[in-house]
Formats: structure tokens, C-alpha cells, sequence
């Protein structure tokens, strides 16, 4: 009887997973026993919801350098896309759907080479609903079949759009878009010359002003902070090493001072980029557009330094987090919210050009308050200011982010859902250092691991592509490893 591997998701979680798989079970050179790979998404490999939108002015906000699926070679986006013709440099950021076609391609070459050593590959273009603990590990799919997993290595990402304050009531209305992507909606769903409110300030909302602007309609962004992200060239790893980031892993978790020593060693790594201190390399200005244009000036003659930070600072709480017990590291993420809103989530230069553009021109505008009253009147949305002041949109878009995919016990814990929390159970608590799955904080491991995103659970920025990678792999070589004789 042979092998079932299933892996959950085939985006970039789930190509890392199945591009390192096929490396570690074709290096044991093993034969003799069928092994076969299922992978589970509705979409093919790679076009999923982050990146499979081809709208070109969806950038990737991490440079090229720092997007590949394969933690043994960190160059294997940008040589990918050198043989499809792209002449930029590493540190450029590309559209997201470049992403989507690398995915696809490594997928099919993974496939391909598995082939070879006698391994099938198989996709089942659905979704999967639950997975069962004990043996077999069965996975329901979307199609009421079951898919008995000898390992199961759960890779989904983000699907949830987040339910804005205020518009719970409004989810289901036709004017109100619960996300701008994919990004056709936008263009075929808003009537010509629209006045949109768009619910969010940060990368989404970011995307979604872009979209809107270019197809001729006014968009008016909104939120709690009315703060927009920092501007950087892209997020790209540093020039040279910073050894004052490299502490940041071995701080001690019980130090009651943890977070003034994270800081401290962000202050040093800072002074060796130069003298030039943070409060020159950022603006202070209270209007976010002028901070923005102002930000945006400074990236362009060069006098920011801070974004060489960002990439060792957040492989350093990564490999922190990992160690800290979870009221902890809640408390620190907390603590160190206001850097990661602006900074580690910062947009682009040349999207800040973009965005600067339409301000200028009349498009765009930032609201100085987030609505105290919404209703829908006269097939109009009818929004009220905190001041007193009525405005009238034809459209809303939430452009306010997804919810973190969870995964949630039935009631026995029998099986992990997917879809939601189950009557009489509970959410999925803290991971291990192994990225498994146990019943109990006591129980053995079962043979069924988390990748990607859906690890939020017990790592800080779960997204990083880098560190998503190195999970692949490490999730992959346990995988092989416990995998009978071929």
C-alpha cells in the first residue's frame, strides 16, 4: 500500500511545501513502495487570492530578492524571472502576478520531477473542510470526498475579509464591496465617475485607491488612525550584516526589560547605517499626505536608512516569538504596534508616487475621521462625521485586510476545521518548535503540520516570505523522513 502526502493550499505555502517535498523524498533514492502527493486548492498552483490577480498595478511589496519558494536558493524568483525576460534589479519589487506564474512554474516542475522517481502528483481542484486526528488522518474535501493522509501539511492562507466597524449590517449590500480584490470587481461592479468610501488606510486600501483612481472614479480612504503606511524603496534585505539584529533571537524571554532590549539593539544596527538619526529619516508632519509626500522625498534623495532594518528585525522576533510563552508575546507585538503598522508594513516608493499623483490631481483625498454613522438611504450610502458633517458614496470597498486563517477543534478533537469555530470546541492554540499538531499541550504530535500563515498561531509576521520557505522545508524533510521505504 503506498504513501499519501496531502498538502492543504497551493500557493506559496503549499509550492514551497511540494518543491521541498519532491527534494527530500527523491535525495533518499528510496524504491519499492507507491508515494503520491495531493495537493488541495480550488486554484491552480500559485493563482490563489495573494497573488493570482493579474492586475498589473498589484505590486509585490517585498523586493524580488527576498521572494523565493526554496530556503537553499534565495535567488530563484529573480533567476526565474531572467528566463522569462525581466531586466530589473533585485531589490525592485515586480506585480504580484509574477509571483503567481513563478509558483505555478516551480509546481509544475516539482511535478514533473517527482514523476520521475516514480511519485505521483495529484491536485484536486477544491477545498478541504476538516481534517481528522488519529490514524489515516482523514481530509474532508469540498466535495464530500475523503482523502486518507498518511501526512497532511496544512498551507492556506488568507481567504476572510475582516468586518470593518460599524458595517457588519452591510456585508451582503451591492454597493459595499468586502474587498478590492480581485481587482476586475472594482471595474465591474462601480458605476462610471463613482464617489467611493474606502474603509482602511494601509496596504489594502492602498491597492484599492490605486485601482479606483485609475478607472476614473473619486475615492475618499478612512480609518481609526487616518494613518498611511511609510514610504521605502521596497522590503529587501540588507546591504551588509548588522550583528546588533542578530541578539534579537538569543534575548532572554523572561528579561521584564525584553522590549527596551529588542529596541536597544534596533538602535545600534541603526547607528551603523549611518549618523543620520530616525527623526531625520522620517517626517513628522500631522497630515498624512504631507507626511507622505515628505516621506516620499526622502526615499528618493536617498536619506533613509531605516528600511535596511525591517528584514533582520523581523527574522530576529521571528525566531524570537518561537520562544516566548503566547501572553508575551502578544504583550510585545502590542508593545511594538505602532512600528509595524507604518514601518514593517511600509509601501513602496513607487506606489507613494502613484497615490501622490492622484491627491494632486483631485482623486483622492484622506478623511480626518472614521464615520460615527453609516446607512444606506435612496440607494446611496449616507455617512456621518464625527463633526457633525453628512456625505453621501455610491460605493464602499473594505480595503481594511483579511482575518488570520485559524483552525478550530470539534468538540472531541477528533478533527481540525477549517471553515470556523465548531459547536463545543475551540480554536487551535500555540504550535510547537516542530509546526505540528497536538490535541493536548501533552499529547503525542499527530502527523499533521502547519505552513505559511496559518502558523500566526506561535510566529510573529507569518507572511514573510523567507521564513515561510524555511518552514517548507523544514516541515518537508520531517515529512520525508517519517515516510516508509520506497
Amino acid at each position: 500500500m503506498g504513501q499519501n502526502i496531502v498538502i492543504v493550499g497551493a500557493g506559496v505555502a503549499g509550492t514551497s511545501v511540494l518543491v521541498h517535498l519532491v527534494d527530500a523524498l527523491t535525495r533518499t533514492g528510496l524504491t519499492g513502495h507507491p508515494c503520491t502527493v495531493h495537493l488541495v486548492d480550488p486554484h491552480p498552483p500559485g493563482w490563489g487570492l495573494a497573488f493570482g490577480d493579474p492586475d498589473p498595478l498589484l505590486l509585490c511589496n517585498s523586493a524580488a530578492e527576498i521572494n523565493s519558494v526554496r530556503a537553499d536558493r534565495l535567488d530563484d524568483f529573480v533567476v526565474h524571472l531572467r528566463a522569462h525576460g525581466w531586466t530589473g534589479t533585485p531589490k525592485d519589487c515586480v506585480p504580484r502576478v509574477r509571483m503567481a506564474e513563478y509558483c505555478h512554474e516551480r509546481s509544475a516542475h516539482a511535478t514533473a520531477r517527482a514523476a520521475a522517481h516514480g511519485i505521483g502528483v495529484r491536485h484536486h481542484r477544491t477545498t478541504a473542510g476538516s481534517v481528522g486526528t488519529g490514524p489515516g488522518h482523514p481530509v474532508r474535501l469540498g466535495t464530500g470526498e475523503e482523502l486518507a493522509g498518511d501526512a497532511v501539511i496544512i498551507g492556506t492562507g488568507v481567504q476572510r475579509p475582516r468586518v470593518p466597524h460599524k458595517f457588519a449590517e452591510f456585508t451582503g449590500h451591492p454597493a459595499y464591496l468586502d474587498s478590492p480584490y480581485p481587482a476586475h470587481r472594482l471595474r465591474d461592479t462601480l458605476r462610471a465617475g463613482s464617489r467611493v468610501l474606502v474603509l482602511g488606510t494601509h496596504q489594502s486600501a492602498v491597492d484599492a485607491s490605486l485601482l479606483l483612481c485609475r478607472e476614473g472614479h473619486h475615492a475618499t480612504l478612512t480609518s481609526p488612525s487616518g494613518q498611511l503606511p511609510a514610504v521605502r524603496p521596497s522590503l529587501a534585505a540588507p546591504g551588509h550584516p548588522l550583528p546588533p539584529l542578530d541578539r534579537i533571537a538569543a534575548l532572554d524571554p523572561a528579561d521584564p526589560h525584553l522590549a527596551d532590549r529588542l529596541l536597544r539593539c534596533a538602535v545600534e544596527a541603526l547607528r551603523l547605517l549611518g549618523p543620520r538619526p530616525l527623526r531625520l529619516q522620517t517626517s513628522a508632519a500631522t497630515d498624512p499626505v504631507q507626511r507622505l509626500r515628505e516621506e516620499t522625498a526622502l526615499v528618493e534623495s536617498g536619506s533613509c536608512a531605516w528600511p535596511d532594518l525591517v528584514v533582520p528585525v523581523i527574522e530576529g522576533a521571528i525566531a524570537l516569538g518561537g520562544r516566548l510563552p503566547d501572553h508575551r508575546l502578544r504583550a510585545l507585538l502590542a508593545h511594538f504596534a505602532p512600528f509595524t503598522g507604518r514601518y514593517a508594513t511600509a509601501m513602496t516608493v513607487v506606489n507613494a508616487r502613484r497615490l501622490l499623483a492622484h491627491f494632486d490631481a483631485g482623486r483622492l483625498r484622506v478623511a480626518p475621521a472614521y464615520p460615527e454613522a453609516v446607512a444606506v438611504r435612496d440607494g446611496a450610502w449616507q455617512v456621518q462625521w464625527p463633526d457633525g458633517r453628512r456625505e453621501r458614496f455610491g460605493h464602499v470597498v473594505n480595503a481594511t485586510g483579511f482575518e488570520l486563517p485559524a483552525l478550530h477543534w470539534n468538540r472531541d478533537r477528533s478533527a481540525l476545521h477549517l471553515s470556523g469555530p465548531q459547536p463545543g470546541g475551540r480554536a487551535l492554540g500555540r504550535l510547537e518548535a516542530d509546526l505540528r499538531v497536538r490535541r493536548h499541550p501533552q499529547a503525542p504530535p499527530e502527523r499533521v503540520w502547519l505552513a505559511g500563515v496559518g502558523t500566526h498561531v506561535r510566529i510573529p509576521f507569518s507572511n514573510h516570505l523567507r521564513n515561510v520557505a524555511r518552514q517548507a522545508r523544514h516541515v518537508a524533510e520531517q515529512v520525508a523522513a517519517g515516510a516508509p521505504a520506497r
